[in-house]
């Protein structure tokens, strides 16, 4: 009994620096776990290329498709490589872009935080009443740039309450527009609009609210550069250019209404009809993108049977007329376009770095009782009917949306917020006073194209 007590009492001080040994292991691991996690230069045990497939995918709002790194993302990667001593090989992703691979993975996933945090729907938002506009010119004025047809001031039209809003977006600030912060912003650069009527429209809305609306004598006209000059027999020429000389900043406008390339099938028959390359961008597009810094494209509204037989427009892809299969879908060989345009655009931009290039979404149109040729209307004259807030998860135009997912190619995304505002179309006013039907697809001006330009001016 005895010598029992005595073996434990000699054991105890051994068990007890076991105990106190074994609590000293469990803390240090515990503090080694927590630094590891805390730690991202310790963690390095995922490769780039699984973070890219795995957190790349949220980037970008509203993106399922993460196939390109934004220039931020790419230019800190290419940074971490070249400034590392020991140059790794580098890995391929999926589209064939040089990625680092680990040691840069902490700096790209800082970075994508930190991008995060600015990222804005101006989409998402509400109109709001501000009496204080329109803030930019008068709908009297601006007689140099804005089509009379679209001065709803100069028409019979007596209630002007559309004028008086202001759009606001939930998530981010809409900064002021100023035609002198735009065109410093703008210096020695050239911004070109392409697209159709509402393109149009957008650049006029631009031009008076750059210019305030006043006659700006010193405002040159360059369209000769680009070969926009009227033809004989034409309404107007296909476009139109003027610079400020005192920045150099020039601001243009060409039309083409399917942002397609256009070619005569017999360039001696007036009435031949046309190729219209569905998968090839405008020529003009193609001469003068070098000369762009800020591009801005749309197109939809001409995409009918209507215009296409007016126009004698014959589809081709790859060079050959499609004669069958989906391309001869009208609607499908828009979306097939507008897919193409973008993915050229986008191949094109590392030859531009400069370049900014957007694809605004579809300006909506408010027909009722009818669509443009057998009564439709837009009689409306009361602000927000239709409600104010639009907050929604994606655009109301996913044709574009999908389209620029991926690339380079930015989307000015417009349409559920002026599909709110069917009582600021130019409607059956006129200046004559007398109509043939409502116009409830154009603007009146000053206008919604005015907001557009705000989203844009934000976006630069």
């Amino acid at each position: 009994m005895k010598f029992a007590e005595m073996k434990l009492r000699n054991n105890f001080p051994v068990r007890g620096n076991h105990l106190f040994l074994a609590v000293v292991a469990l803390v240090l691991t515990v503090l080694v776990l927590w630094a590891w996690e805390k730690n991202p230069f310790l963690n390095t045990s995922q490769s780039v290329q699984a973070w890219y497939r795995t957190s790349y995918a949220g980037f970008i709002v509203g993106s399922t498709d993460s196939s390109v790194l934004p220039n931020t993302v790419k230019e800190n990667a290419e940074k971490t490589y070249s400034n590392s001593s020991t140059k790794e090989e580098t890995i391929k992703d999926d589209t064939n872009s040089e990625i680092t691979p680990t040691d840069s993975a902490p700096t790209i996933i800082f970075n994508r935080n930190k991008s995060n945090q600015n990222i804005c729907s101006y989409g998402n938002g509400e109109w709001v009443l501000d009496n204080s506009r329109p803030l930019y010119y008068s709908g009297f004025g601006c007689k140099r740039w804005l089509s009379a047809m679209w001065a709803c001031r100069l028409t019979q039209r007596t209630d002007f309450s559309y004028e008086g809003y202001r759009w606001v977006p939930k998530d981010c600030d809409l900064p002021a527009f100023k035609g002198s912060a735009f065109l410093q912003r703008m210096q020695d650069k050239t911004i070109a609009f392409i697209g159709d009527s509402l393109g149009r429209q957008q650049f006029q809305s631009l031009m008076c609210m750059v210019t305030g609306g006043e006659e700006s004598p010193d405002v040159q006209d360059v369209g000769k550069e680009y070969g926009l000059v009227k033809a004989k027999g034409a309404i107007r020429p296909d476009g139109w250019a003027y610079r400020f000389p005192n920045t150099n900043t020039t601001i243009l406008y060409y039309w083409s209404s399917s942002l397609t390339d256009l070619l005569p099938l017999n360039i001696s028959d007036p009435a031949t009809d046309v190729a219209m390359h569905l998968d090839r961008p405008p020529a003009f597009l193609r001469k003068f993108l070098h000369l762009f810094d800020v591009l801005v494209l749309n197109t939809g509204h001409h995409w009918n049977r209507l215009k296409i037989r007016q126009n004698k427009w014959v589809m081709y892809k790859d060079g050959v007329r499609s004669e069958l299969g989906n391309l001869k879908e009208i609607v499908i060989a828009k979306n097939f376009t507008v897919h193409s345009i973008v993915k050229w655009l986008n191949s094109q931009l590392p030859s531009h770095p400069r370049l900014k290039a957007f694809f605004r979404t579809m300006s909506p149109r408010h027909f009722g009782n009818g669509d443009w040729n057998n009564g439709g209307n837009c009689f409306n004259t009361i602000p927000l009917s239709k409600g104010s807030k639009v907050e929604q998860n994606g655009s109301s135009d996913p044709v574009v949306e999908n389209a620029v997912r991926g690339t380079q190619v930015k989307m000015l995304d417009i349409t559920a917020l002026s599909d709110l505002r069917d009582e600021a179309h130019k409607s059956n006013y006129t200046i004559k006073g007398t109509s043939g039907g409502s116009d409830c697809l154009h603007w009146c001006l000053p206008g919604i194209p005015d907001t557009w330009n705000e989203i844009l001016f934000a976006q630069l």
